[in-house]
């Protein structure tokens, strides 16, 4: 277990001087982000240069956790990769998304969730939108859980509770809210809502889990308006995805008891791959691990299994390929490169044939923390905040560096965009430069 000695009313205190003494000189809407182009050679103000809209979901493009951006460093010094920033933070376990010179996050702070952006430069809060809102579970913590999403200028986010809100990126103002969980007869899960809004062909996909149909629901991106519901499932922690399979475009979704392929413009269900656990908690990401079959994983002893979509006279079936014990995805997510699957077996990084689920090899104990791929390397946050380098090779296991990062139980995954990387857990979070200089 990670031990800490968090006091929230110190903490809090420290986080709001520190926000009054860094805020903007100006309001965010009046804020003049710099364009630099060949043709104009305009150069006006800005916080930060204006960033690539790389980063912009919940673990990277397509939630593959897999950054290909820019080439990382792999020769860390010993002292660790170069900080560019450290701020305090409040409760959670939100990731960022990034987009446009901004790091948008959602957190807890005394009885309310904010959504904050921050400039990527210095870690500056230039913005934060919130509501009365504060979720605990006993053994979870408190605070928001969901990912933000941002899209063509807007964030989207999701709290622990169902709140979720559309938002100017620049600014924060509101756009559209509304409650996912009372809108549709809802009740909570467990440890709260986790499944980042997904954004897609004008709609946002989320998960309320409400019955009579209610389970997935689109709304309108620009208005909230309901455009379909659809199921009964009890929702899971796990983020809806956009996927091709057996050359069918569709939502991939993993409810409480099964994965499900839906149609993204009406709803309706493609096919079914049963999935129930023994507590009914699926939290990792699936995979797509090649054209027609799905890696799909679960902690609590219970294991993983690849199934194969079949198309067959216009429609759809999922057979079972293989199913073992040998990668059980707790609340961490695993990751694939060039056939093999890497993550976190309960606590121990472990390496699988992704063809036939064979164990190629189990080593290095980091606890439940969160990792990512970059290049022919893995990113490995422990659970102790600690930051790892480990080789993406079937071969065998091998860390190639580590250092502290940050300070205390880390549960919440890091993001990585324009040769950035951010990290965060429910106290602090810190940025380090991981591109080559």
């Amino acid at each position: 277990p990670v031990f800490s000695f968090y006091k929230p009313e110190q903490h809090f205190a420290k986080l709001e001087q520190q926000r009054a003494a860094t805020a903007p000189a100006v309001p965010p809407e009046n804020i003049v982000h710099t364009v630099h182009t060949a043709s104009s050679g305009v150069s006006e103000r800005t916080a930060a240069p204006l960033a690539a809209e790389y980063w912009t979901t919940f673990r990277g493009p397509q939630l593959l956790g897999v950054y290909s951006q820019m080439p990382i460093d792999t020769n860390w010094p010993p002292i660790g990769l170069k900080q560019l920033w450290r701020q305090p933070v409040g409760g959670g376990y939100a990731s960022f998304v990034i987009a446009r010179g901004k790091a948008y996050t959602i957190e807890q702070r005394r009885a309310r969730e904010i959504v904050a952006a921050y400039d990527v430069a210095t870690g500056r809060e230039l913005w934060e939108h919130g509501w009365d809102g504060l979720f605990e579970e006993s053994m979870g913590g408190s605070g928001p859980r969901a990912t933000p999403t941002w899209d063509e200028g807007l964030v989207y986010a999701l709290g622990a509770a169902g709140e979720l809100r559309c938002l100017n990126g620049e600014t924060g103002k509101r756009i559209w809210s509304k409650n996912i969980l009372s809108e549709n007869g809802a009740e909570n899960i467990q440890w709260g809502m986790a499944a980042a809004p997904l954004v897609v062909d004008g709609k946002v996909i989320v998960l309320p889990g409400g019955p009579g149909g209610k389970s997935v629901v689109a709304y309108d991106k620009t208005t909230g308006e309901a455009v379909w519901k659809a199921l009964d499932d009890r929702q899971s922690y796990t983020s809806p995805v956009v996927v091709t399979l057996a050359g069918q475009r569709q939502l991939l979704v993993v409810s409480a008891s099964r994965a499900m392929g839906m149609a993204i413009e009406n709803g309706a269900l493609l096919w079914e791959y049963p999935w129930r656990t023994e507590h009914e908690i699926n939290s990792a990401q699936p995979i797509v691990t090649a054209p027609d079959r799905v890696f799909i994983s679960a902690g609590y002893g219970h294991g993983s299994a690849v199934f194969q979509i079949v198309a067959a006279d216009g429609k759809f079936s999922a057979k079972t390929v293989w199913e073992n014990n040998r990668m059980k995805n707790k609340f961490s997510s695993s990751v694939l490169r060039e056939g093999y699957i890497y993550g976190l077996d309960e606590a121990i990084l472990a390496c699988m044939d992704a063809a036939t689920g064979e164990l190629k090899w189990k080593g290095g104990r980091y606890g439940y923390g969160q990792l990512l791929l970059a290049g022919e390397h893995l990113v490995v946050l422990a659970e102790t905040g600690g930051l790892a380098l480990v080789k993406a090779s079937p071969d065998g296991f091998q860390e190639v560096a580590q250092f502290p990062a940050l300070d205390g139980k880390t549960w919440n995954n890091p993001a990585i965009a324009d040769g950035r990387l951010f990290v965060r857990n429910t106290t602090e979070m810190a940025c380090f430069r991981i591109a080559k200089e």
